[in-house]
């Protein structure tokens, strides 16, 4: 499967970075999912809530202002690998499978 891209955009003054650190801001892990899941989401046609986080690994802080880009890959199934980067740096890497609507 071939890789995409999205950027994504969290403001330097979103309000998670106030208690996350006071005085040493680093924007919280769950911003971070949640922003590729909604990207995800969009890309997938499905709602965010039916996505499911396979796993998600934090391995650099993102501070205040740092760009952000979502690279990707699905698959037929309707699930992605993704990495999040600021520049060459990888922040977060992870795997989401969204649901099929069941009906019930």
């Amino acid at each position: 499967m071939s890789e995409s891209m999205l950027t994504l955009t969290i403001p330097a003054d979103h309000p998670a970075y106030a208690g996350h650190f006071p005085g040493q801001p680093i924007l919280p892990g769950v911003v971070l999912l949640d922003a590729a899941m909604h990207a995800l989401a969009k890309v997938q046609g499905s709602p965010a809530a039916s996505g499911q986080i396979k796993s998600a690994k934090f391995l650099s802080p993102v501070l205040p202002g740092e760009p952000l880009a979502l690279y990707y890959s699905a698959s037929a199934a309707g699930g992605f690998r993704f990495e999040l980067r600021s520049d060459a740096r990888v922040v977060a890497s992870g795997a989401v499978d969204f649901a099929q609507a069941s009906l019930g």
